[in-house]
């Protein structure tokens, strides 16, 4: 891992963060409401889930396309203009166009809203990951070090989203406009001198081919392997969104004697939270070198099992605010081992389609699978039901990944990975050599 003295000397690295950070200002701002806001429109748990249902099957389609696309431009940004440009009209399209129609015809208002919302963030989230890691091995920082600043920024915005949300819902997209400028900005204005020379590498015509041909970005949905980690995704990550956007909410709001309460504790505890994971994704990487990645991956899973599940055995606010801080470890032991394991274990030019098929699209298909008959459930059922049956599905899939998942040095097709419990061997080696060598002379 760089030194945070040299980190800071990367104007890639700079760029990177600061872009990163923006959008996860822009998103966050409103999407850590935006369940409690569709509440607010007047519509019930089903409802809800068939929003996230359409959602997440628009985020697929968008995603695998995004895949497609940024592995042929390489470092190129043009889609991170087009999703910065959305963000920057996240404000308007709400409050002329989507929040209207959802008044009057929810589906219509849910077709709308998956294309523009998921183009822009939902799907626009794991692109910009995509870039950022791909930025990251080519000019020399740690990805997840540049991914915390996402955490930590969707943190700040937390910290006042409920505040802001209980004077006028409307207003946290209006702010999520103006991160959307200043993302815009940063994007089409900041090449450091390294990128710009990198560009005009990959522009000269005598160049060697980097990028991966089409074939070789479809080829990868003929990958058994791939597809035995697509049903671990979908079976644990996919609650990502249908637990914490879909459900948790609402119910921690409902543990408070009224609504206003409950949301502001919310955004407070969420900014905690996320200020926590921000953290931890400068603390998963050495983790990582500890355990390994599928052991990690595996850990994440075991977190989220035991998070989901406690909060349906807990119904007090102080047992429930200490489990959702679970979520602080969870989120980077899935974003960054899921990373390092396609880079580990496929070819790397491969990464953002691996990455968006592999991880962001499986977990979106599991979200049209349960959404809306999850909704159903938690409507008919109520919280506690709902959470254990969810706890016991995450409970299977780790299980199943146990047996499935690959260990580190198995089937390595990109770049290895070491442990650092594994590098000693060597270094005594090594050591053993040069103290020969220098004997013999």
């Amino acid at each position: 891992m760089a030194t945070t003295t040299k980190v800071w000397r990367n104007p890639s690295y700079l760029q990177s963060s600061t872009g990163i950070f923006l959008f996860f200002c822009s998103w966050g701002i409103w999407w850590s409401f935006f369940q409690r806001w569709l509440n607010s429109m007047g519509l019930n748990g089903a409802e809800v889930g068939t929003i996230y249902s359409i959602n997440s099957l628009a985020t697929l389609i968008l995603m695998f396309g995004y895949g497609l696309i940024q592995d042929n431009l390489g470092l190129k940004r043009r889609l991170v203009l087009v999703i910065s440009a959305i963000a920057a009209l996240v404000g308007p399209f709400v409050q002329f166009v989507y929040a209207p129609l959802m008044r009057t015809n929810m589906m219509a208002a849910a077709l709308v809203g998956s294309v523009v919302l998921s183009a822009g963030f939902m799907a626009g989230c794991s692109l910009i990951e995509a870039v950022t890691e791909r930025y990251s091995r080519r000019f020399n920082f740690e990805y997840g070090q540049s991914r915390a600043w996402g955490s930590f920024g969707y943190a700040i915005v937390a910290l006042v989203a409920g505040f802001v949300f209980n004077i006028n819902p409307m207003i946290n997209f209006w702010l999520g406009s103006a991160f959307g400028v200043g993302m815009l900005i940063v994007y089409l204005t900041w090449y450091p001198a390294e990128q710009r020379e990198a560009l005009k590498e990959a522009a000269d015509p005598n160049a060697a081919p980097t990028n991966p041909t089409i074939k070789d970005m479809l080829g990868v949905l003929k990958m058994p392997t791939l597809w035995v980690l697509i049903v671990f995704m979908l079976l644990t990550n996919t609650f990502y969104t249908v637990f914490d956007q879909q459900m948790f909410p609402t119910y921690y709001a409902s543990l408070f004697p009224n609504e206003a309460t409950g949301n502001a504790v919310y955004g407070t505890l969420n900014s905690v939270q996320v200020f926590c994971e921000s953290a931890m994704m400068g603390v998963v990487p050495i983790i990582m070198r500890k355990v390994g990645v599928r052991n990690a991956l595996l850990l994440g899973s075991t977190v989220m099992f035991l998070r989901i599940g406690l909060c349906g055995i807990f119904h007090d606010p102080v047992s429930i605010s200490i489990v959702k801080m679970f979520h602080a470890i969870e989120v980077p032991l899935f974003c960054l081992p899921a990373f390092r394991y396609f880079t580990l274990h496929f070819n790397p030019k491969l990464s953002a389609t691996l990455y968006m098929v592999g991880f962001q699209i499986a977990s979106q298909i599991g979200q049209v699978v349960f959404s809306t008959p999850l909704g159903m459930l938690h409507d008919r059922m109520g919280d506690r039901t709902t959470f254990l049956t969810i706890s016991a599905i995450v409970l299977a899939a780790t299980v199943y990944g146990f047996f499935v998942i690959k260990r580190d040095d198995e089937q390595v097709d990109g770049d290895p990975f070491i442990r650092d419990s594994k590098k000693l061997p060597s270094l005594a080696t090594d050591e053993a050599i040069l103290s020969a060598d220098s004997e013999d002379m």
